[in-house]
């Protein structure tokens, strides 16, 4: 594991239904206290890499053949979801998948619980969240169901924040999004970093948006990384455009 990395994958191998071959091959790092991005067309394996570090890929019947990864040092290959909820790695899915029947507040909430806190804590959590997010405290009573695209993202990524995490994996979170709302989300990111010390992974098919704000970026292509480095010199190479028109 590199020295001081949060999160190390080495060399993964994602295989679905036991048979479709998803991802091969696949090592990056996250440092702690900085944004990566995951880049490339769709179809190109962010989703599988995410949900292959957050355990989640079990749930589509994904199975992890080779490979290791390691978050703060520790082997967690096959540790189950809800313990790497609980050691601080949480993963915001794509979709936003908001409780539509709850108010945005009750949807907050439901992430809040995984450390049993005080109610006392509870309020806390959630002033840090609106916090953030001012919009969502305006909206707090209202049915989740009933906010907008950017409101019901917002109430997702909100969510994974209440379990106090140190490592956020965020799924596509501009898809479907207006570009006015993606970057006040991206600079929230960017904010929970500066000020929380948080450390986030961004799968995105928006290169632009994630890296204008991420540290470091690597871009996936059928499966396999195909380039990597600093956000500043992979946004002004050649290598991302390559890569979308090959996806």
């Amino acid at each position: 594991m590199p020295v001081g990395a949060l999160l190390h994958i080495q060399n993964i191998e994602v295989i679905y239904e036991k048979v479709i071959l998803a991802v091969q091959d696949i090592s990056l790092s996250v440092a702690p206290q900085s944004i990566v991005a995951l880049l490339g067309a769709n179809g190109a394996g962010k989703s599988t890499t995410l949900k292959a570090i957050s355990g989640l890929a079990s749930a589509q019947r994904g199975e992890i053949v080779d490979g290791r990864i390691e978050y703060q040092g520790n082997d967690i290959t096959t540790t189950p979801p809800a313990t790497l909820v609980e050691r601080g790695l949480v993963q915001v899915l794509e979709g936003r998948h908001c409780f539509a029947h709850l108010s945005v507040e009750e949807n907050l909430l439901t992430g809040g619980f995984v450390h049993n806190p005080s109610r006392h804590k509870l309020n806390q959590l959630l002033e840090s969240i609106y916090h953030y997010f001012p919009r969502l405290k305006l909206l707090r009573k209202n049915l989740a169901g009933y906010a907008s695209g950017g409101e019901q993202q917002m109430v997702a990524i909100g969510r994974a924040l209440m379990s106090e995490p140190t490592l956020v994996l965020l799924d596509e979170p501009s898809m479907g999004l207006a570009p006015q709302i993606v970057e006040e989300i991206f600079t929230i990111i960017k904010n929970l970093r500066d000020e929380q010390g948080m450390s986030f992974l961004v799968a995105e098919q928006n290169a632009g948006a994630a890296l204008r704000y991420a540290d470091y970026a690597y871009i996936l292509e059928n499966g396999r990384i195909s380039s990597e480095g600093d956000a500043e010199h992979i946004n002004q190479s050649e290598v991302l455009l390559a890569s979308y028109l090959a996806g």
